[in-house]
This record gives C-alpha cells, sequence and structure tokens, in this order.
C-alpha cells in the first residue's frame, strides 16, 4: 500500500503541540511524524481521531431500532463528519433478543473489521426505575444468564455495560469484570456507600455525569458525590448546554483529576441530518434546535457531536484546546484500554486522524488511514 502524507500548519499529537509539521502514514498506521516543507503545510489542524463510548445512532438511524450493519456503517459515517473515527454503538435497555442481534452485529462488525467500530455498549437494561430517564421501564430487569451469556462473548471488541449499583451485586460486577466488561454505573439512585461498594467490585466509569443519579447533598455524596470525588473513575459527560450547566461542568473540571473526565455525546439518529423527529420505542422524541425531548418532556440523549463537544468546552467553559482535545481522544482511549494504538498521533499508533479548520469544524477525517 503506498505512503499517503498530510502537512499542516498545526499538529496536536495527544500531549503537545507541533507546527509546521508532516505526518505519513501507511496500512492503517502512522509512519513518521516529521518536519514539513513550510510552503507544503496547509493552514490547517490535524488532531487524533476522536473516540465517542456512547453513541445511540446518527445519520438517520438508531442501533436499537435497527441493529444491522446497515446501521453501522450509517452511524460511523454520520459521526465521521464531526471527527468521530472510533465508536461504541450503544443498545439502550432493551429485550434480551435485541441484545443478542446487536451483539450478533457488533461480532460481525468486528469480525470484518469495519472501520470505526470499536465493540459495544449496552446501556441498561440494569438499571434503577426511579432514575431511568427515557429508558423503557418494561424491560429493566436484574442481571440473568441470558444477558449474562452476551457479556461474556470473546468476538464484541471492547465490552462496556452500565448497570445501577443497587440492582446489581458487587459480586455480579466482579463476575462482569473478570468478563473483560467495562463496568459503568448510571441511571442509579444508590446512596454513597453503594457506589463505594461497586467501585470496590470493579467499576471503573460513570455514564453521563450528572444525569440520571443520585444527586450530591451535604450529607449524602450521593453517585455524583462520589463519581465527583473518586479520583480513580472516569466520568462520561455531555458538552451541549442541556445536560449538564455550565457550572456544574467547570465543577467537575475542578474535581476529577487529568485524564478522568471525557466526552460523550448520547447521540440520537439526528446527528448529521435535519431530522425533527423520531420514533423512539412506543413513542417519539423531538428535536428542538440542538436539544431533544421525549414526549414526557425528558431529555431524550442529544444530537451533539464529538466535534462540537471540544469546541462547547474550549468556548464556553474556558478548557485549554489541547486538552478538550485529550478529553475526547486520548483519555477515552485509556479508559477502554486502547491507547496503545490510539488516542495519539506518532509512529505505530492508528491513522485515525482529523483534519480542522481554526474554528474547529472537521474538514477530513481518517479511519485507520483510509479518508472518510
Amino acid at each position: 500500500m503506498s505512503t499517503e502524507q498530510i502537512a499542516v500548519a498545526k499538529l496536536f499529537d495527544g500531549e503537545n503541540w507541533q507546527h509546521n509539521v508532516l505526518v505519513s502514514f501507511s496500512n492503517g498506521l502512522i509512519h513518521s511524524v516529521s518536519a514539513a516543507n513550510v510552503k507544503e503545510v496547509q493552514n490547517l489542524t490535524l488532531v487524533p481521531g476522536f473516540i465517542d463510548v456512547q453513541v445511540n445512532g446518527g445519520g438517520g438511524a438508531l442501533f436499537n431500532t435497527a441493529p444491522t450493519l446497515e446501521t453501522l456503517r450509517t452511524m460511523v459515517k454520520a459521526h465521521a463528519g464531526f471527527g468521530s473515527t472510533a465508536l461504541l454503538p450503544t443498545v439502550i435497555t432493551d429485550s434480551v433478543a435485541v441484545m443478542q442481534q446487536a451483539a450478533d452485529v457488533i461480532a460481525s462488525a468486528i469480525a470484518s473489521n469495519l472501520p470505526g467500530v470499536l465493540g459495544v455498549h449496552f446501556e441498561g437494561p440494569h438499571l434503577s426505575v426511579p432514575k431511568k430517564g427515557v429508558h423503557p421501564v418494561a424491560h429493566i430487569r436484574p442481571l440473568s444468564e441470558q444477558e449474562l451469556a452476551i457479556y461474556a462473548r470473546t468476538d464484541l471488541g471492547v465490552k462496556m455495560v452500565t448497570v445501577a449499583p443497587e440492582n446489581i451485586s458487587p459480586a455480579q460486577i466482579s463476575q462482569l469484570v473478570a468478563l473483560n466488561v467495562i463496568v459503568c454505573l448510571g441511571h442509579s439512585n444508590a446512596d454513597g456507600a453503594v457506589v463505594e461498594a461497586a467501585i470496590a467490585a470493579g467499576a471503573t466509569g460513570f455514564t453521563h455525569l450528572y444525569n440520571a443519579m443520585s444527586p450530591l447533598t451535604s450529607r449524602e455524596p450521593g453517585m455524583v458525590g462520589v463519581a465527583l470525588a473518586n479520583p480513580d473513575t472516569w466520568c462520561g459527560i455531555i458538552f451541549d448546554g442541556h445536560h449538564v450547566h455550565p457550572t456544574a461542568a467547570k465543577l467537575a473540571l475542578a474535581s476529577k483529576p487529568r485524564g478522568k473526565l471525557i466526552i460523550v455525546t448520547d447521540a440520537m439518529s439526528p446527528v448529521g441530518t435535519t431530522d425533527t423527529e423520531f420514533a423512539f420505542f412506543d413513542g417519539k422524541v423531538t428535536r428542538t434546535g440542538n436539544k431533544l425531548t421525549a414526549e414526557s418532556g425528558q431529555l431524550a440523549g442529544s444530537v451533539l457531536d464529538m466535534a462540537g463537544a471540544v469546541q462547547y468546552a474550549v468556548t464556553e467553559l474556558g478548557v485549554e484546546q489541547g486538552e478538550a482535545l485529550r478529553m475526547a481522544s486520548l483519555y477515552p482511549a485509556e479508559f477502554i484500554g486502547q491507547s496503545a494504538t490510539m488516542g495519539r498521533i506518532a509512529p505505530g499508533y492508528r491513522a485515525d486522524l482529523v483534519l480542522l479548520d481554526n474554528a474547529g469544524v472537521t474538514q477530513q477525517c481518517w479511519i485507520g488511514g483510509k479518508l472518510q
């Protein structure tokens, strides 16, 4: 395979900024990063591809509604337009049959090296009814042998499951971790002690910090308090201006150690389209601007994209651009155990690359060295 090259005025390699740089890549991997002839550089910024560990849909397709390879291709294409080069397609609380179908499709995608699909995130069904959000109550249930058989599969790539720790025991969490499942806590009304026990059992993440979880109060830290105070866990956070107030976002940025706060979109099907509504289980979700609302009035995921979330962090929250980029690439890679090959622009790393203009808008995107 021939070697491709990109020469840019600015490059963020995952740790540091470089100027007037030539990046060469072939066979899906970065070959070299070297000084460029200034006359040849594009006045653009090259950054590591974004990694979204919570994405329900995009391009008009929702993974739950149609768990097919075509849906995955549509989602990848839609999000690649906004700089995402790796996704964990996310299955919202649903029947065992839908979970099994989704798992089979993910396994097929992994086996065929479908660009952009890293694995799967099962958000539910082992959640708390009081904090279910828009997850259908009819499908919320305890962990059974049927779901365990899905989580035990070794052909799904990166496996992530969000659970409410009041409805799944520490022993079950340890069992999932032993099966190489990344256990996240969320959609939960648990008190702080229960959350601490879940972390001790091996849970390492929190799903969309602040949203659908027991709040921090003076005498009961709740899930939010433990998530903010614990230095070893990762927290996904939705920077769309609707899910998290800017002050709460700044509190999270100040509380969590560097590297432990990661940007997620929780994106639904309208991302990359002009769709104003879509079917969701027995109801529908309506889009107003960049806000999605269920018929109950609750937020129902987002139309957020990763490039937009990075820009929000910089412009609205005052996050340094490099740190915002790390929150969208390097830190998620570390969270899911992929930082040896993803999240940086360096020799030997995957050629997952995004070209941004000065406003942070995606111009081009490569997944495994292939222009999308």
